[in-house]
């Protein structure tokens, strides 16, 4: 049997027929989709015992039997409840990103949907009936900060992109002076985080409203193109 460069050269000189390669393709496919569609099952499980009972609910037992599917596929995808966690993140903040940008197009001033994305951020964070679960994730978001930087970056991307794209457009407008744009973004939203670490892990006395205009008047300072034209 041919092995090596004669192989190559075999299959050089024979290359499969087109259907083939079409079946090769569909069969590709199909096992990629069944992988992901075990995947997401999941994340979207991890999601919801999240919601359900929070971060400590979270267990591998749980997971397993929520799904019915076995540890050897969840070992074949995750390597530890970390990338589970991580996966979760993002599919929470996509999903968050989504909802902000439908909620956007009615409104039609830059400044004011980049006063919606912030604070609606802070207001939601610190809801009373989801205060407990955002604490918790609060405390993973903390820890995998420095346990796993890169990948936590990763997972808050599409709210940092959501952020520049109101910056571009207040830009594009006239209402916010040049700026660069995915650094200013990645500002706001590390502002916005930082504020909610310290409001659910030490303030106890919290006062959600007063702080998301805090925080907005700090952000709309920090970007507008004319003081004598605030957005209201």
């Amino acid at each position: 049997m041919a092995t090596g460069p004669q192989q190559k050269a075999t299959r050089a000189a024979h290359p499969d027929a087109a259907w083939e390669e079409r079946a090769l393709d569909q069969m590709v496919r199909g096992a990629r989709e069944r992988f992901l569609q075990r995947s997401r099952k999941f994340v979207e499980a991890g999601a919801v015992i999240v919601g359900e009972t929070g971060i400590d609910g979270l267990t591998l037992r749980t997971l397993l039997q929520r799904t019915g599917l076995s540890r050897r596929a969840f070992y074949a995808r995750f390597q530890s409840k970390d990338d589970l966690l991580l996966a979760v993140f993002e599919q929470t903040i996509r999903m968050a990103a989504d909802k902000y940008r439908a909620a956007l197009e009615p409104i039609p001033d830059a400044l004011d949907r980049l006063r919606f994305v912030v604070t609606t951020m802070i207001f939601n964070a610190c809801a009373e009936q989801d205060v407990a679960q955002s604490t918790a994730m609060s405390r993973e978001h903390l820890r995998l900060a420095e346990a796993r930087p890169v990948e936590l970056g990763r997972a808050l991307q599409p709210l940092t992109d959501l952020i520049a794209e109101q910056l571009a457009a207040g830009v594009a407008a006239g209402r916010c002076r040049p700026l660069e744009l995915r650094e200013t973004a990645a500002l706001i939203h590390n502002l916005v985080s930082s504020t909610l670490h310290h409001a659910l892990l030490v303030n106890a006395e919290r006062r959600t409203e007063a702080m998301a205009d805090t925080v907005w008047e700090f952000c709309r300072r920090a970007v507008v193109a004319d003081e004598r034209t605030p957005s209201t």
